[in-house]
C-alpha cells in the first residue's frame, strides 16, 4: 500500500500550484469572458496541466517522458475536466463546485494515471 501512493506528496505540492493557476484562469475565462464551464474548464486545466506535467516528470515521477506520453494525458485528463464543466453546465452548478470537483478528482485519477500510465516505469 505505502508503494502505491510513494510520490503522492510532491504530486500534491505541485497539485496546489496547479489548482490555483487551473482556477485563476478558470474564473478568468467564465466570469471575465463568459465562456461556458465546459470550455473554461478544459482551457484552463490546459494550461495548469502543461506546468504540472512537466513538474511531475521532474520531481515526482523521475519519469521520461515523450510528446506522446505528454498527449495522452492532456487528453484523457482534457476530457475528464470537459466532462465535468459540461455537466456543471447542464445542471448549472456554480463555478467553485466545478473546478472543487475536477480538482479532487483530478487530484486522485491523475495521480493514478500518471503512476501506472503515463510515468510507469518499464520492467526490463
Amino acid at each position: 500500500m505505502r508503494r502505491l501512493w510513494k510520490g503522492m506528496s510532491s504530486y500534491t505540492v505541485i497539485g496546489i500550484a496547479n489548482t490555483l493557476i487551473h482556477w485563476q484562469i478558470f474564473f478568468l475565462l467564465s466570469v471575465a469572458a463568459d465562456f461556458s464551464q465546459a470550455s473554461s474548464n478544459l482551457m484552463a486545466f490546459c494550461v495548469a496541466a502543461s506546468f504540472s506535467f512537466y513538474m511531475n516528470a521532474q520531481f515526482t515521477f523521475d519519469g521520461k517522458t515523450s510528446v506522446a506520453n505528454y498527449a495522452l494525458f492532456l487528453v484523457t485528463m482534457g476530457a475528464l475536466s470537459l466532462g465535468v464543466g459540461h455537466v456543471a453546465d447542464v445542471w448549472r452548478l456554480h463555478g467553485l463546485l466545478t473546478v472543487g470537483l475536477f480538482s479532487a478528482l483530478s487530484l486522485v485519477l491523475g495521480f493514478l494515471f500518471s503512476k501506472y500510465v503515463v510515468f510507469r516505469e518499464h520492467q526490463v
